[in-house]
């Protein structure tokens, strides 16, 4: 755990430039770095144009890097699985969530950064030089992760025109993208009705789902958005990379065995699961970079890095930590 007050993530990114070299290396061998350069420079156009809050942050550590850091922050080809649901082994409410981001070198390179916000302070389980927040845990306010959107089909396109279309349609958008909502959330929003009514409300450069948890039995949900749209599901809830509810048109799920991977999750929702004896296939697969149970209210937090190959982290434990 890396403790940067309310530095932000320069700082962070100063204190580990090693990792965030790392990171953009191995996603220039991983995709070349004639495609990660015009990536680079196209987010870096739409954060310029999008007038985007963060973008003095992202260009201070881009300047320092080789091309690619840009990309990194607007970057939103992830995919996830989350529940919400009454701990069964604590008071108060538990997040479960996996993140599966086919970069290598992320479970390796993943830090939890101890911030500060107006707000109050919050665990950012994060990398360096990314500057937005795809999920976190405020002790004593909330939790919350963010998950992708499921492909938005439009008539009868290929699956990589209708990928081309949606991009143009976001890259057009001067609306804040999710990564850096979910940040403000972490930073400003003092209690879970905060939280959710932000998350729910405010205009967004592009579809997604949150899910939340607070420190009260109850105070769980998962949010599913458009642009200027929200349906919420309240706890226990799962949410994957495909919508769950009837309200909007079905779009193409993202990533791995979306659809088993939400029933699984949604298992473990209902049930007494404990640690990460709920990593199993498809929740747990080889795109798998972070998992993390977080229960804002017993200040209980537990993440670890995963590669392709399996682990590449020991299990974080906030407790054991702080008892130490």
């Amino acid at each position: 755990m890396i403790d940067i007050g309310d530095a932000g993530p320069i700082a962070l990114f100063e204190s580990e430039r090693a990792r965030a070299d790392e990171i953009v290396r191995l996603g220039r061998e991983q995709y070349g770095p004639n495609v990660i350069g015009f990536l680079d420079r196209v987010s870096q156009l739409w954060a310029g144009y999008a007038g985007n809050p963060h973008a003095d942050e992202i260009r201070h550590i881009a300047e320092a890097m080789p091309r690619g850091i840009w990309f990194m922050n607007l970057c939103l080809e992830w995919a996830c699985t989350s529940g919400v649901m009454d701990d069964p082994t604590a008071p108060g409410m538990r997040l479960l969530r996996t993140l599966d981001w086919p970069f290598h070198g992320l479970g390796r390179n993943l830090v939890i950064a101890r911030q500060d916000g107006p707000a109050g302070d919050f665990l950012n389980m994060t990398w360096p030089g990314f500057t937005g927040a795809v999920q976190g845990m405020a002790p004593g306010r909330f939790a919350l992760a963010l998950n992708q959107a499921p492909l938005v089909r439009r008539l009868s396109l290929p699956i990589y025109a209708d990928w081309l279309v949606n991009r143009i349609k976001v890259f057009s958008s001067k609306r804040i993208p999710p990564v850096f909502l979910l940040r403000r959330a972490l930073e400003t929003c003092r209690n879970y009705a905060e939280a959710r009514d932000l998350l729910e409300t405010t205009p967004i450069a592009l579809p997604a789902i949150f899910s939340l948890v607070g420190t009260q039995s109850g105070e769980g949900c998962v949010i599913e958005r458009l642009e200027r749209r929200a349906v919420v599901h309240e706890a226990p809830a799962a949410a994957a990379n495909h919508w769950t509810g009837q309200t909007y048109r079905p779009g193409r799920p993202r990533g791995i065995e979306s659809l088993r991977r939400h029933r699984l999750m949604n298992g473990y929702t209902h049930s007494h699961v404990s640690r990460f004896a709920w990593l199993t296939f498809p929740v747990l697969n080889e795109d798998t970079r972070l998992a993390m149970s977080a229960n804002p209210r017993a200040g209980e937090l537990q993440v670890q890095g995963f590669e392709a190959d399996g682990a590449a982290t020991e299990i974080f434990d906030l407790k054991e930590r702080t008892a130490t």
